[in-house]
């Protein structure tokens, strides 16, 4: 039967009928141009004039297709199999709000597995932006509203570099409701809980506060759920913000060193110079280097003065610090101006109301935990960088 034709005969069905008409379905026919001359489906029988091109209907409202049906048996069964398709992989019936599995519905370990437990996406959070010691990270809830129920997340974070070996080193795990929302981890780490635009939907945060800078993190999150599943692994990786340094001290230590190096070098001014430039940290004697050679290259760059000021064997010890700045870091400690500032972010501290018996986490849906939380605030230094002062 050609479209067209079944369109016709269904609207006449409706104008005709003195019964109710079919719930949620309004048909409208337009002008939309003409059909191709090759198709025959587009003529109708006895009319030499073509008929209109079917156009897309409109959805003024959207009710389950299972409502569409009169036969009351038919609809049950209908909409038991639309539910069991939606939230059990058509494996099992829903009961409630969980799913009943089949029983060829079972993985290797013995556990039903008909109901998916979905994969967290784990992100950085968009109204924190990170710093050289401070990260926040943040996901949306995965517990769908009928199905599997989520019992924890677990987050695991390290730090990755060319001293360590990816493989042997694991890192830190940390339990969300155990570690975490129990207030049994470490005060560097805060755990907070949210909600979305829409109240049903739960956002998850973890902010973490002692970070190395200049630090290449990784950082995984999966789903634990009542029976023990894990879901699929989300991965994010970042480097920390360069380390802070104050441009005013630096600047100032390069006069220093300057004074110290000029004309006649005493062993007690030799000791002074070798003692301030150790003190310093890596990123801090980058930049004394910077402005050293700025302001006095013409009387010997910085390297070659330390060299001839200390001897080899102390020079070696101060510049061989200069390999820990990054190539990153590094390009930027040559700025024209380096600036500093400090922004203090709001974040959410969350604890659990009640405690969760050792040896029954499975059991226990994290969603239905009681926590209480409140807005605190951090303190996070930044450094800004340019070719002119106040940009």
């Amino acid at each position: 039967m050609p479209f067209i034709t079944y369109l016709s005969g269904l609207l006449t069905a409706q104008m005709l009928s003195d019964d109710q008409l079919i719930s949620g379905v309004e048909i409208r026919c337009e002008e939309k141009g003409r059909c191709p001359s090759t198709c025959h489906l587009c003529r109708r029988p006895g009319k030499e004039q073509l008929s209109p091109t079917p156009v897309l209907l409109e959805i003024n409202r959207v009710v389950p297709l299972y409502t569409l049906i009169q036969d009351n048996g038919t609809k049950e069964a209908f909409k038991s199999a639309l539910m069991s398709s939606y939230w059990c992989s058509g494996k099992g019936d829903v009961i409630d709000d969980w799913c009943r599995c089949d029983l060829s519905a079972f993985d290797v370990s013995g556990l039903p597995n008909c109901s998916p437990l979905p994969q967290p996406v784990l992100r950085l959070s968009p109204t924190v932006e990170p710093s050289s010691t401070v990260v926040s990270l943040e996901w949306v809830d995965v517990q769908p509203a009928i199905g599997t129920k989520v019992s924890d997340y677990i987050l695991q974070h390290k730090k990755v570099d060319e001293y360590t070996d990816t493989d042997l080193y694991t890192g830190e795990f940390l339990s969300f409701a155990d570690d975490l929302l129990s207030g049994l981890g470490t005060s560097c780490v805060a755990a907070g809980r949210s909600h979305g635009e829409v109240p049903e939907v739960s956002i998850y945060s973890v902010i973490f506060k002692c970070l190395e800078p200049d630090g290449l993190y990784k950082f995984t999150l999966y789903a634990v759920d009542t029976r023990g599943r894990h879901s699929e692994l989300s991965t994010v990786t970042l480097r920390t913000a360069c380390p802070l340094v104050d441009d005013i001290k630096a600047e100032e230590i390069a006069d220093k060193i300057y004074n110290l190096y000029n004309g006649y070098t005493s062993g007690k001014e030799q000791q002074t110079a070798y003692n301030t430039l150790m003190e310093v940290s890596a990123s801090m004697l980058f930049r004394v280097q910077h402005h050293y050679n700025s302001h006095y290259e013409k009387f010997g760059d910085f390297v070659w003065r330390s060299e001839d000021e200390l001897g080899p064997r102390k020079a070696h010890l101060i510049l061989r610090r200069l390999e820990r700045v990054s190539s990153h870091c590094s390009s930027l400690l040559r700025s024209a101006y380096i600036q500093s500032r400090v922004d203090t972010v709001p974040y959410l501290f969350c604890r659990s109301e009640e405690v969760r018996p050792a040896g029954m986490v499975w059991y226990s849906i994290l969603k239905d935990t009681k926590i209480t939380c409140e807005e605190k605030m951090v303190s996070m230094a930044r450094n800004t960088y340019g070719e002119s002062k106040g940009r």
